[in-house]
């Protein structure tokens, strides 16, 4: 196959189109290397994490636990709390400032601290040939890196276009917060902020297809399920949506719910169906260029696509929608076409976390992917009550399940969910990068009253009744 974008003189080694967090990855590593780097950006700088991500989602997800700690409080004998919520402009505002503030520290700041790296903006596509082409003008460069995001998804459902709906960067712009909410999604995204909402006071219910959280195991989506529902949050999950409306000022969804059609409605209605990588105007046929089903662009293990001298990193493939991993991924991706691509994509131990609260953290195989793959599965569950950090808490919502192969008793996979399990899931990669065995992990030495103590006491209960032993035992 031919190169798809031919260097000549005067031209960039690389080109890369998109900057987000893996756009940045990629052309300050290409930059490093010694690169002539153009780095192609268009509309806001920074993309989907700093803008309309992680920072607000999780600086509103820390605002909203202020709002929790009043009925957190009564868990203690003696003590009365209480919060309130003033001006939800204010909290919107505040979130902004952050979101303003980090974009031009972590991205528009840092670009004059590389000679090497060129900033153009403009919508960047494949020309007649395969060459890559910024407003018309061919982009002179050796190799290309594809790193254009994602956007969120609209479901196709009747009547949804003409309804006033949101995504979750919309909703988080609301200066009146609503009354009601209807969360269609129960998925990460879903989760997170159908659970920032119903903190701040309105009435939220999540509506899915196939259950809160469907991709973490099912002891964990079932002892969440029951959190939400014990905070006042609604989760239903129904066949299909059916039709989308406006029922004077409140949006109506009618759902099937298995005994027939039902309408539920709200002030406001959150599409969080997933996301959609952003490649329908890069015109990548031209180049040659394969997609997935859903758009995505299709890369091997080097993050080459099918295209010689083009690679691709971050959402836009589709994996691993982290911010962590598109910028891994990119960083591979700078190298590779540096270097000659001898570096290869490895997300065994990946750690991911949602937000919520408990929070969810997991990192390697599922039981059920572990059989899948042919192992030999033993798992264990260990119940937060079983924890003394949670006891001391008094907060024994979750629970820690590890997953190991039996004859090696090697260690496939580690879910937690507690209220601080996201700090703790490192660990738990770490073991498995390390490939330790649930033995291993249990005679190793953790320090007493933490969440992470708990990752011993459940590679113990492989073998042992860990109710058996004294505190600091085993």
């Amino acid at each position: 196959m031919r190169d798809c974008c031919t260097a000549e003189a005067g031209s960039f080694d690389i080109a890369v189109v998109g900057a987000g967090s893996a756009g940045f990855s990629a052309a300050i590593t290409a930059a490093e290397e010694g690169a002539r780097v153009a780095l192609i950006g268009h509309g806001t700088i920074g993309g989907t994490c700093v803008n309309v991500g992680c920072v607000p989602s999780k600086a509103m997800i820390r605002a909203m636990e202020v709002m929790h700690a009043a009925p957190a409080a009564a868990r203690f004998d003696g003590i009365e709390a209480q919060a309130r919520i003033t001006d939800w402009g204010a909290v919107i505002r505040q979130k902004q400032a952050l979101v303003d503030d980090l974009r031009a520290a972590k991205y528009v700041d840092v670009l004059p601290n590389y000679n090497g790296i060129a900033y153009l903006e403009g919508a960047a596509a494949f020309g007649e040939g395969g060459a890559l082409a910024l407003s018309g003008e061919r982009v002179r460069a050796g190799k290309v890196i594809i790193a254009t995001g994602s956007r969120p998804h609209v479901p196709a459902i009747p009547g949804l276009e003409a309804l006033r709906h949101h995504d979750s960067t919309s909703i988080l712009t609301l200066e009146e917060l609503p009354g009601s909410l209807i969360v269609m999604g129960g998925g990460y995204v879903g989760a997170e902020l159908a659970q920032i909402f119903a903190r701040a006071g309105t009435h939220v219910t999540i509506v899915t297809r196939r259950g809160l959280l469907p991709e973490a195991e099912p002891e964990i989506a079932a002892a969440l399920t029951r959190a939400f529902e014990d905070e006042g949050i609604g989760v239903r999950t129904v066949r299909r949506y059916t039709r989308a409306a406006q029922s004077g000022d409140r949006i109506a969804l009618t759902v099937d719910a298995g005994s027939g059609e039902e309408t539920l409605k709200a002030d406001e209605l959150l599409l969080a169906t997933g996301r959609v990588p952003n490649t329908e105007h890069l015109a990548l046929a031209r180049a040659g260029i394969a997609t997935d089903s859903r758009g995505g662009i299709v890369v091997d293990e080097r993050m080459r696509t099918s295209c010689p001298g083009v690679y691709a990193a971050g959402d836009v493939t589709g994996r691993d929608q982290f911010v962590y991993m598109a910028a891994y991924g990119a960083k591979l991706a700078a190298k590779n076409a540096m270097n000659g691509e001898g570096l290869a994509y490895d997300n065994s131990a990946m750690p991911a976390v949602v937000f919520c609260d408990p929070q969810v953290a997991s990192v390697g195989l599922t039981e059920a992917q572990a059989r899948a793959a042919s192992h030999e599965v033993r798992a264990s569950v260990l119940p937060l009550e079983h924890v003394p950090r949670a006891l001391a808490a008094r907060d024994t919502r979750g629970l820690i399940k590890l997953v190991a192969d039996g004859p090696s008793k090697r260690l496939l996979g580690a879910h937690i969910l507690a209220p601080e399990g996201a700090d703790s899931i490192q660990t738990a990669a770490m073991a498995l990068k390390a490939g330790m065995t649930y033995e291993d992990l249990g005679a190793t030495i953790f320090p007493y009253l933490t969440t992470v103590e708990g990752l011993k006491l459940a590679a113990q209960t492989f073998e042992r009744d860990v109710t058996r032993l004294s505190c600091c035992a085993g």
